[in-house]
């Protein structure tokens, strides 16, 4: 069965339940319908706007040109993972989260394309745009998690931690467990994603292949490798995102600097 057209009057037609949430809201007094709506919009206009470069880029088919889109999209998740936490780094801060996200994400994208999916070129827009896209999600929210941990965890613990830096403690030994709890917050969104797979959800991607014709078994295959990547991206992007920002909040004298902090 080849693939079902879906004609702008079907989006219509499904846009109507965003509606519905909206008038729920005004109903109850719930006071999220305006910031529903917004979001919805903006949506509709980048998918919209991505689906005409996407067409453009994958007829052209030149490296430079999907190196330049995967760039584009690295330094956007940068950027929201740095600004989502609550408080931030007064300097510095877009480094280090565009490290600690570039990195895990590229080399996982590079290492499932060498590895697993080896399409040719290499860098083949159709295969390395949606695989660099949906790990660079998972890892901008694994570390947005792991800054939140940190930045958060540190001001709320900043009397126990200086405590045992005067006691005698090491700045990475007085903060070993914070460290350590915010990589575990980070990667719980990722392993209860891969605990219901298949039993309570159907992930996104094998849904889309599924939808689009794929064989089901080739479809679980496809999700079975992207889970494991997107795992692995996150963990990078967790202890990356920890060990910058733990780093960035401490100086030679390793004392622990919370004046580098602002709130949003």
């Amino acid at each position: 069965m080849g693939v079902i057209a879906l004609h702008p009057s079907d989006l219509a037609v499904a846009s109507l339940l965003i509606l519905g949430d909206a008038l729920i809201s005004l109903v109850f007094r719930l006071r999220f319908h305006r910031s529903l709506i917004v979001a919805a919009a903006r949506m509709v206009v980048q998918l919209v706007a991505i689906g005409f470069v996407l067409r453009f880029v994958f007829a052209v088919g030149q490296t430079w040109l999907t190196l330049t889109l995967i760039v584009a999209m690295v330094l956007v998740a940068a950027r929201e993972a740095a600004a989502r936490p609550s408080r931030r780094l007064r300097r510095g801060g877009f480094l280090i989260s565009l490290a600690s996200v570039a990195t895990p994400a590229l080399l996982t994208c590079l290492f499932a394309l060498l590895t697993a999916i080896r399409p040719h070129p290499l860098l083949s827009p159709q295969y390395a745009i949606p695989l660099a896209g949906i790990i660079l999600g998972n890892v901008l929210n694994a570390a947005s998690i792991a800054f939140s941990g940190v930045f958060d965890g540190l001001g709320a613990n900043a009397a126990a931690i200086e405590a045992r830096l005067m006691l005698g403690d090491s700045y990475r030994t007085a903060i070993a467990d914070l460290s350590r709890d915010a990589i575990r917050r980070s990667m719980i969104p990722i392993v209860n994603q891969m605990s219901a797979a298949g039993v309570v959800t159907l992930p996104g991607i094998m849904t889309g292949q599924i939808l689009a014709g794929l064989d089901p078994m080739e479809a679980v295959k496809y999700q079975i490798l992207l889970m494991f990547l997107l795992a692995g991206g996150s963990c990078l992007a967790s202890v990356a995102a920890v060990s910058l920002a733990t780093a960035r909040l401490t100086d030679p004298r390793g004392r622990l600097r919370l004046d580098r902090l602002a709130d949003r």
